[in-house]
C-alpha cells in the first residue's frame, strides 16, 4: 500500500483522508459506517487474481492487491473499478494484448492458479469430464452473488441435466482441502492438481462466481456462470444470472489485460519495490516448482555439516540420514545410483563457495551432472528443447540484466591491471583436481598444458591468465607459474575482464559460458556443457549426440532459468532468475560465519604461504 502511494495508519480519517477496508469482510460494514458518519469516501482492498502459493489463512502474503476506490470487484450491486476497465477501457493497445497473450502461455506453461502450490504430475479423471467449481461456504463472493448452498445444488443439477452421460468432476477449493473452511459440496477432487490439465481434460465448466471460472475463460472454456463475478457479463460466459448493465464484447485477452495487468497493484518483496504482472508469474512460477519438488521432503547424503542449515533453508524438509518415502538427493561427485545431482548454480553468490560462502543457486539434475559430458544431463536436454518467442526474450533480457548489473557467478575481484595493445585472449585457470575438469577434459588437462597450447595456436596474441579464485585464495590446487601469459590478472573481476578481451580459451571454465552471453568468441578444449552446440571453437571431445542449435538465448534460458533454483536468504522465498540478480546486485547477503568459516580462512593462508615459499 505504500509503494502504492497510501499511507495507512489507525485511527478515524481526517480531511481528504479515505477509510480502508477489507473488501466484503465481516469487519467491513464497521468501516463503511465511520466512512458514512465522517462523509469520507471508502477504499476496498482485495488479493488480485493471483495471489500466492497458499491462501491467506496458511500465513502467506499476497503478491497482489485490488485497490478500489469505486467498490469491490466481486460485487454486482454496483460498479467496481475492475469492471469500469472491463466496460469503459480502449484494451486495444498492441503491446498490452501481446503481453496478455505471454502471461497466459506463461500461466498455461507453469501450471499457476490464483493458488500455486499445484503439481503437474498428479494423476486426474480421463478427458471429458464436466467440471464443477465448488467454494467456500459463507464466501464473500458467493454471498455477493446473493448465492447459497441451493444454488450450488441448482448447478450441479443443471450440469447432469445438460450432459448426461458424462462424468461429473467437482474440484474442491484448496481452503477446504487444507481443512480451513467448509465447502457446498461433501465430495470432491481435493488434490492440488494443475489447473492447465484440468481444464484441458474438462468437456464443459459450472462455477457461482469462483476464481477458477475467470482462468477457466483463459484456458479456453466458456464456463457458465450462476452468480454475477466480475468476469461474467462480457461474452466469455454463459450467464445464469446476467448483470444488465453489462454488454461490452471482449476478448480473452482484453479480459486478461483488464483483470491481470492493468487493475492489480503487484509487489516485488526482493526489491521491495512495485512490478508487473511478469515479474510476479517469475516468482510464482520459482515457488511452485520449488513446492512440487521439495513437497514429500528430501534425504540429503554425505553433505558437509556446513551446508546443512543452508540446505534446509533452500529446500525445506531435508534430513542427512536416509528415510523411507524421501528422494535422495547427493553432491553430484559423491552420488549414486538413482540420486538427484546436487551442484551449485552458475549465478552463486558474492564470494566463494571454498569458503564457506551460502550459494543463492542449487542445481537438482535426476538425469547426471551438467559437468560430466559421459551421461546426458537434465541441462543438455534443456538446452536442445525448442523455445517459445517470449522464452527467448526473457532469456535475452536476463543477459542485459545480468551484464548491466557487472554479475557473474561468484562477483569477486577487483579492477584488471593495464593490458598490452593486441588482439587480447583470456585463459582462465581452474581447479584442477575439480570434478567438473576430471570428468570433461580433454588430452589438455592442467592449466600449464592449456596456456602452452593457446600461445601455440596464437603465437602473437596477448595471453592473459587468470588463476582460478579458489586457488588464489588457498583453498583448492592448481596454481602456477604462467611462464606462457603476457599477463597474470589475479583478484580480478571476470566482468571487466571480458569486456576487455577479444576471445576466450578454456578446458571447461565457466567463465567460457560467461564469455558467450557478452559476445566473445569461445575455444573449448574439454567438453563443458555449453561446448557442442555450434556457438563455441571445440578442439575438445564433445559429445556426438549434442546435434542441436540453440541460440545463445537458449543456452542462457536453460542454463541460468530451466535448470537450477534459486533462494533468497533475506525473504526465505524462492527466487526467479531475475529476482536473484536483483539481490546480488543490491550486494552482499550472506556472509561465511562460524567456527567452520573461521576454520577454512586459516588452512586457506597456511596454504597460501605455503605456495608462495615454495614458488
Amino acid at each position: 500500500m505504500a509503494q502504492a502511494g497510501w499511507e495507512v495508519r489507525v485511527g478515524l480519517p481526517g480531511l481528504g483522508a479515505a477509510v480502508g477496508g477489507g473488501g466484503a469482510s465481516p469487519t467491513a460494514p464497521r468501516g463503511e459506517a465511520v466512512a458514512r458518519h465522517r462523509d469520507a469516501p471508502m477504499v476496498r482492498v482485495e488479493d488480485a487474481f493471483l495471489r500466492s502459493l497458499h491462501p491467506g489463512r496458511m500465513g502467506e502474503a499476497t503478491f497482489g492487491l485490488l485497490i478500489d476506490p469505486v467498490g469491490v470487484h466481486f460485487d454486482a450491486a454496483q460498479p467496481s473499478a475492475v469492471e469500469m476497465l472491463l466496460a469503459d477501457h480502449p484494451l486495444n493497445e498492441a503491446a498490452l494484448l501481446a503481453r496478455a497473450r505471454d502471461a497466459r502461455a506463461f500461466m498455461a506453461r507453469h501450471h499457476l492458479s490464483k493458488f500455486a502450490a499445484t503439481d503437474p504430475s498428479l494423476d486426474l479423471p480421463e478427458p471429458g469430464y464436466v467440471l464443477v467449481i465448488d467454494q467456500t461456504e459463507g464466501d464473500a463472493s458467493v454471498r455477493a452473488s446473493g448465492a447459497t448452498a441451493d444454488t450450488f445444488a441448482r448447478m450441479l443439477s443443471t450440469a447432469q441435466t445438460e450432459n448426461p452421460g458424462k462424468r461429473i468432476i467437482i474440484k474442491t477449493h484448496p481452503e477446504t482441502r487444507s481443512g480451513h473452511r467448509k465447502g457446498y459440496f461433501r465430495d470432491g477432487l481435493a488434490d492440488p492438481v494443475s489447473p492447465t490439465r484440468l481444464f484441458a481434460g474438462a468437456s464443459a465448466v459450472y462455477t457461482v462466481s469462483s476464481g477458477l471460472g475467470l482462468e477457466a475463460i483463459f484456458h479456453g472454456h466458456r464456463p457458465r456462470v450462476f452468480g454475477t463475478p466480475v468476469y461474467a457479463g462480457w461474452g466469455l460466459t454463459d450467464d445464469r444470472a446476467p448483470v444488465p448493465r453489462r454488454g461490452r464484447a471482449l476478448t480473452v485477452d482484453q479480459l486478461f489485460a483488464a483483470c491481470m495487468i492493468l487493475a492489480p497493484t503487484w509487489y516485488d518483496p526482493v526489491g521491495d519495490r512495485l512490478c508487473e504482472i511478469e515479474d510476479v508469474l517469475r516468482m510464482l512460477a520459482a515457488g511452485a516448482r520449488a513446492w512440487r519438488e521439495d513437497r514429500h521432503g528430501w534425504s540429503a547424503l554425505g553433505m558437509s555439516r556446513w551446508k546443512h542449515p543452508h540446505l534446509k533453508r533452500f529446500l525445506g524438509d531435508v534430513t542427512f540420514t536416509p528415510k523411507p518415502g524421501r528422494r535422495r538427493m547427493a553432491w553430484a561427485s559423491k552420488a549414486g545410483e538413482g540420486d538427484v545431482r546436487l551442484e551449485d548454480g552458475f549465478l552463486r553468490s558474492r564470494g566463494l563457495g571454498a569458503a564457506l560462502t551460502p550459494p543463492l543457486s542449487y542445481t537438482l539434475d535426476d538425469l547426471g551432472i551438467y559437468y560430466d559430458p559421459s551421461r546426458e544431463s537434465r541441462l543438455e536436454r534443456l538446452i536442445a528443447q525448442q523455445l517459445a518467442p517470449d522464452e527467448c526474450a526473457r532469456a535475452r533480457a536476463l543477459i542485459d540484466t545480468l551484464v548491466a548489473a557487472r554479475l557473474t557467478k561468484y562477483t569477486t575481484g577487483a579492477a584488471p591491471p593495464a593490458l598490452p595493445a593486441g588482439h587480447r585472449i583470456l585463459v582462465p585457470g581452474q581447479v584442477e583436481d575439480d570434478a567438473g575438469l576430471l570428468s570433461a577434459a580433454g588430452e589438455v588437462r592442467t592449466n600449464a598444458t592449456l596456456l602452452k597450447r593457446a600461445r601455440q595456436e596464437n603465437p602473437d596474441a596477448v595471453l592473459i591468465y587468470k588463476p582460478h579464485p579458489d586457488v588464489e585464495g588457498g583453498f583448492r590446487p592448481g596454481h602456477i607459474a604462467a611462464a606462457e601469459a603476457d599477463v597474470m590478472a589475479t583478484n580480478t573481476d571476470p566482468h571487466t575482464l571480458l569486456a576487455q578481451v577479444d576471445a576466450v580459451w578454456t578446458m571447461t571454465s565457466l567463465l567460457g559460458f560467461e564469455a558467450l552471453l557478452r559476445d566473445i568468441p569461445v575455444t573449448t578444449l574439454g567438453a563443458p556443457f555449453y561446448a557442442g552446440w555450434g556457438l563455441t571453437t571445440d578442439l575438445g571431445p564433445v559429445p556426438a549426440r549434442r546435434t542441436a542449435r540453440p541460440s545463445v538465448e537458449a543456452l542462457a534460458h536453460a542454463a541460468l532459468i530451466a535448470y537450477p533454483r534459486y533462494s533468497d536468504p533475506v525473504t526465505g522465498l524462492a527466487l526467479s532468475p531475475e529476482a536473484a540478480v536483483t539481490r546480488l546486485s543490491l550486494g552482499p547477503v550472506a556472509r561465511p560465519e562460524g567456527t567452520l568459516a573461521r576454520l577454512q580462512a586459516w588452512r586457506a593462508r597456511l596454504k597460501r604461504r605455503s605456495v608462495g615459499s615454495s614458488s
